[in-house]
């Protein structure tokens, strides 16, 4: 039986019948590796022997009587995660040979649950990017078209995945780079609420492994069905033990409702600041009709949706003051004196990220309590609905594009240029307030490629996305494999 492209829980039933052994899922991963990375590079750092010794301790962990969440199961970590005695480079040339010394809380969660880490994807230079591609590693291919990108700056986790290699991985989200490079590459990813699971060993390799609070960024699961993103996200969820961990235990709500026609929706697919695609815009019908055929409320338009806007304002200057932190001075010091030259009333998205990139601590504390201010604006929108579908990004994976000055890229929507980094307005829908956002297949373009939409739930209601995310699976159908 062909094993690489069944789910996470279909592989647990296999290896808790009988069916396989753990020992047999990872020669036949790695077979696959073997055969087919070559095209799509995704591994970007391989870990085959330990791979297959951790599958032989399993076997023997379950003839004793065992079974864990992932017992057995072949999985793969995005580079940025520290893993014992494996290079974390972040794609950075200067660390190429930084080999940290312990696992990253997350990968010791993956292990303590029993899974087969078979090795690590690629990521983009310093996962600042909407591609992956680095001077170390090279281009991660999408695995629908090779000549496009797979997204990122989880590129390398969402190519695996859609390639059959390993079932699950793991992943960040600081720009949509969960999100993304799912809608990209037809699997499924959810970026959880801000601060729900520990992310202590994902850091710069130039930075101390401490369990810090981060502003916006947030480490989550990716999977090819919505199901296997909430047996790996149990996995990952809690605080680190180390901080939080010490006073607090987790306990998610259930999802809401259980049936689809219980569930309230409101459906996005416009933004002021850049066009829906055509593609994009019939993912989201797809699903609207879909949620609509199931008996679901849903509507296009709300009084209670806090202004989107000020939103992508707000998450733009958090995300390139903090992109922008570590700087060097002189060059701080020119984008300064540029911000101080824009007219006070430009209230455009490239002003915005000037004016990010220079942000002062007194300045962040005001765009903070307006942030506040959007946070309370959905706890009343969620008390009307139960989730919000929208766009990812404006289209599917473009083609790839490496010019070295990423504010000189532009991205085509239906034969129009917008800048590059205008894109990133959909993700921060989601991003700039913390809530949980889960990325579901959606269909096709007519190309062929993959398109995907997130489905936006209450703070820390993680569980009731990734329940509409499998409704949804239920009624138009989930990941399929490249043709």
């Amino acid at each position: 039986m062909e094993w690489n492209f069944k789910t996470a829980e279909e592989l647990a039933t296999a290896l808790r019948a009988g069916d396989v052994t753990s020992a047999e899922l990872t020669d036949e991963a790695i077979a696959r590796i073997e055969r087919d990375d070559r095209a799509i590079n995704a591994i970007c750092v391989p870990d085959f022997d330990r791979a297959r010794a951790a599958a032989r301790d399993a076997d023997r962990a379950r003839a004793r009587g065992e079974d864990r969440p992932l017992l057995g199961i072949p999985v793969t970590v995005k580079e940025s995660y520290d893993i014992a005695g494996l290079p974390t480079s972040w794609g950075m040339p200067q660390h190429r040979d930084h080999r940290p010394a312990e696992d990253a809380v997350q990968v010791s969660r993956l292990r303590a649950a029993g899974a087969v880490v078979l090795g690590k994807t690629n990521v983009p230079l310093g996962l600042q990017d909407i591609q992956t591609f680095n001077e170390i590693h090279g281009t991660t291919n999408n695995p629908w078209d090779h000549g496009r990108t797979s997204g990122g700056s989880s590129g390398g986790s969402a190519a695996a995945l859609a390639s059959g290699f390993g079932a699950l991985s793991i992943g960040s989200d600081l720009a949509g780079s969960l999100r993304t490079p799912a809608h990209f590459c037809g699997i499924y990813a959810h970026k959880p609420t801000l601060g729900l699971a520990a992310t202590r060993g994902m850091a710069p390799p130039a930075t101390p492994a401490l369990p810090a609070d981060h502003d916006l960024a947030v480490v989550g699961p990716m999977a090819r069905s919505a199901r296997d993103l909430t047996l790996l996200l149990d996995v990952m969820a809690g605080p680190d033990p180390l901080t939080h961990g010490v006073a607090y235990d987790l306990t998610l709500p259930p999802a809401r409702h259980e049936r689809l026609c219980d569930f309230r929706v409101l459906v996005l697919d416009e933004h002021p600041f850049i066009p829906t695609g055509a593609a994009v815009r019939a993912g989201v019908n797809r699903v609207a009709d879909a949620l609509a055929d199931g008996g679901a409320r849903v509507e296009r338009h709300s009084p209670l949706l806090p202004d989107p806007a000020e939103a992508a304002m707000l998450y733009r200057q958090f995300l390139f003051s903090g992109s922008a932190a570590r700087f060097p001075v002189e060059e701080h010091e020119q984008l300064r004196a540029r911000a101080a030259g824009l007219s006070a009333d430009d209230r455009s998205l490239e002003a915005s990220l000037l004016r990010g990139m220079v942000l002062s601590h007194r300045d962040w504390i005001e765009a903070n309590g307006r942030r506040e201010l959007h946070r309370q604006g959905w706890r009343r929108l969620f008390a009307e609905f139960d989730a919000v579908v929208c766009p990812i990004t404006p289209t599917p994976a473009f083609p790839h594009d490496h010019n070295p000055d990423p504010l000189g890229r532009r991205i085509d929507i239906d034969g129009v240029e917008y800048p590059y980094f205008d894109q990133l307005v959909w993700a921060g829908v989601a991003t700039m307030p913390g809530l949980p956002a889960t990325a579901v297949p959606a269909g096709r373009s007519p190309e062929g490629l993959p398109v995907g939409v997130q489905l936006i739930g209450p703070m820390f209601e993680d569980r009731t996305p990734l329940r509409l995310a499998e409704l949804l699976e239920q009624r138009i159908g989930g990941f399929r494999a490249p043709e």
